[in-house]
């Protein structure tokens, strides 16, 4: 990676002096990354992003910009734009002279100021709405004028706190086409906080997931959601099956594991013989007997949901989601009924067991 735009080295927050809200944190982001901080609340994601800004002072580490420390840089002095949840736009003034705000802060002339409200409101496809205020917008609406002004002056690098999690399910995943569109564009660097999985999957090229105050993985989405480094992201990233396994040995590159209902399976991994937590996504799960990682369970229940069934099935003590897309056989099942399942063994992965190493 290039020089980063944005570097945590050794990064603590604390609150009270004893207890961490983030523990030491170390975290490069490049040029033009879409990096996302995800995690559930009160996991860190937020005080790191608002010590970025300058909201939040670290209690210890530096957080440099662009090479330089910025620990007691004012907000202001940033040179960074903040998009927030709550929009944050002045009631008072109307669209144009939202976006024109920043801009007379950098002394921007007049002219200057009128194209580049123009531009920043075609950008959000928000033409002829100028001389509206807030009240008069969508929360929609609203959102893409707080968009716009966090971009309006050209920073570099762009944080996003949760700015889609007051919107409607369609508006939102609307406006994250348009965000993702958008770094595209202009190649601005973004640091994006939610604990929206779906939207961190669908807007990022890395993703950091915060647990306690630290980042339990870092990867890209795909790294992240087909081979998670523990039961907290397997499980916090997408629907998962987590199944206690035991692990009888080694076959090649594979491990030969036994399920809760006794049958056996290979998985790849180096685990040592012994308990294992195996991870098992449910739409890698088919109907059939003909494949490898033959399974027979009992239907426990099924819900139709358009594109897929949402199977949940009984494996000897153990409860796995399946999920079969539209057509697939071994929809209309019984509660009871026995179904063939089969899974290739590269869909699976091995992890400590819960509590291990």
């Amino acid at each position: 990676m290039s020089a980063p735009v944005v570097h945590f080295r050794g990064v603590t927050k604390s609150y009270d002096g004893r207890s961490l809200a983030v523990a030491p944190l170390d975290l490069a982001v490049a040029e033009g990354e879409f990096l996302t901080l995800l995690g559930p609340s009160g996991s860190g994601k937020t005080t790191t992003l608002m010590m970025l800004a300058g909201f939040e002072a670290p209690s210890s580490g530096e957080i440099l910009l662009e090479g330089r420390v910025v620990n007691r840089v004012p907000p202001h002095r940033r040179g960074l734009g903040v998009v927030f949840q709550n929009y944050a736009l002045f009631p008072h003034m109307s669209v144009a002279e939202n976006l024109s705000f920043p801009l007379e802060m950098r002394r921007i002339p007049r002219a200057e100021r009128a194209e580049r409200i123009a531009r920043a409101l075609a950008t959000v496809r928000m033409e002829g709405f100028a001389d509206r205020r807030p009240a008069q917008l969508s929360g929609g609406q609203q959102q893409r004028v707080a968009l716009a002004r966090a971009l309006i002056f050209s920073p570099r690098l762009v944080l996003m706190d949760e700015p889609l999690g007051a919107l409607d399910r369609q508006l939102r995943e609307e406006l994250q086409q348009e965000i993702k569109a958008l770094h595209a564009r202009l190649g601005v660097t973004i640091l994006y906080v939610t604990h929206d999985q779906g939207e961190a999957l669908a807007l990022s090229d890395r993703i950091a997931v915060f647990r306690a105050g630290r980042i339990e993985q870092l990867g890209t989405p795909r790294e992240l959601y087909d081979r998670p480094a523990s039961a907290f992201v397997a499980g916090f990233l997408g629907e998962n099956n987590l199944i206690p396994v035991e692990v009888l040995g080694a076959e090649g590159a594979f491990r030969r594991c036994r399920l809760p209902d006794g049958g056996t399976i290979l998985v790849p991994g180096c685990r040592p013989p012994g308990p294992a937590l195996l991870v098992l996504r449910p739409e890698r799960i088919l109907p059939g007997a003909e494949g490898p990682n033959r399974l027979s369970a009992t239907v426990l229940g099924a819900t139709f949901l358009g594109d897929q069934t949402r199977l949940s099935v009984a494996l000897g003590p153990a409860t796995l989601a399946v999920k079969l897309p539209h057509g697939a056989a071994g929809h209309g099942l019984a509660r009871g009924e026995r179904i063939a399942l089969c899974f290739p063994p590269e869909a699976a992965a091995l992890l400590p067991p819960e509590g291990g190493g």
